[in-house]
């Protein structure tokens, strides 16, 4: 009996010897900057997207970045992806985009019955969301949405640049009827510097009576000469996207449909 005792301490004492040199070694690893479980961790390294969301405030949102938004990122940025798993990959992350999006809708509790005849208290939306998509590249989106949403209405909004002037004008606008009393979310995957194509639609749902606050726009790839652009001009409006980077893919809406 005395040698069993005398085994279990000893196991015991060397296990905590073994634990006190791992948890020194990950210690001084994260001070010093080095890779833990296969990641570079800097001793002062914040999650991705922070420095961008702290230059451009609350009013920029950008989803969780993890491995798998990573890799999706990175296949619609590779000339060699071939359009059919280019789709594939834009739907998944837009869908990611969207879910985040439905986080920032306002919801209100409610109490349903069980099929087991049990009370539940939950959430559901508050109504009157809808979606509006900037055609064409903006239409890419619409899947996502009615995805998560089948009932939800969307209107439309053409745009196209005046070869002229250069300006882009507006030639088809479409939208579900009290849209001045709704939340928008409004989707173009693209956020380029100029910003232009999003800045004239955002003009016209305020002209139709939309607050900026009520005006959430649905993203996926943004700049940041873009982004510091558009909240410029409407700083009460939010953008939530996928990814801040001064390369944007403007290939995106050609790819997507086919007609690069």
């Amino acid at each position: 009996m005395l040698d069993v005792l005398s085994y279990k301490e000893e196991s015991e004492a060397r296990r905590k010897r073994k634990d006190s040199k791992t948890t020194g070694k990950c210690n001084t690893a994260a001070e010093n900057g080095e890779v833990l479980n296969g990641l570079s961790v800097a001793a002062d390294e914040k999650p991705p997207g922070t420095a961008v969301r702290d230059e451009f405030g609350s009013q920029l949102k950008i989803i969780q970045i993890n491995d798998q938004v990573r890799e999706l990122q990175t296949i619609l940025r590779d000339k060699e992806t071939e359009r059919g798993d280019f789709v594939f990959y834009a739907d998944r992350l837009i869908r990611l985009v969207v879910e985040e999006g439905l986080n920032q809708l306002p919801y209100e509790t409610c109490t349903v019955t069980t099929p087991t005849g049990a009370s539940y208290e939950g959430l559901a939306f508050q109504r009157g969301n809808c979606g509006v998509s900037i055609m064409r590249s903006g239409e890419a989106m619409e899947k996502g949405l009615r995805d998560c949403c089948r009932s939800i209405r969307i209107g439309k909004i053409l745009i196209k640049v005046n070869e002229e002037c250069k300006t882009p004008m507006v030639y088809y606008a479409k939208f579900p009827p009290g849209i001045d009393q709704r939340k928008v979310l409004l989707m173009y995957p693209l956020l380029t510097d100029s910003g232009a194509t999003i800045i004239t639609a955002i003009k016209v749902l305020l002209d139709h009576g939309v607050k900026q606050e009520n005006i959430l726009l649905l993203n996926v790839f943004a700049t940041p000469n873009g982004v510091k652009q558009l909240l410029k001009n409407f700083p009460s409006v939010t953008i939530l996207t996928s990814e801040v980077h001064s390369d944007c893919p403007s290939y995106f809406g050609q790819r997507y449909f086919g007609t690069d």
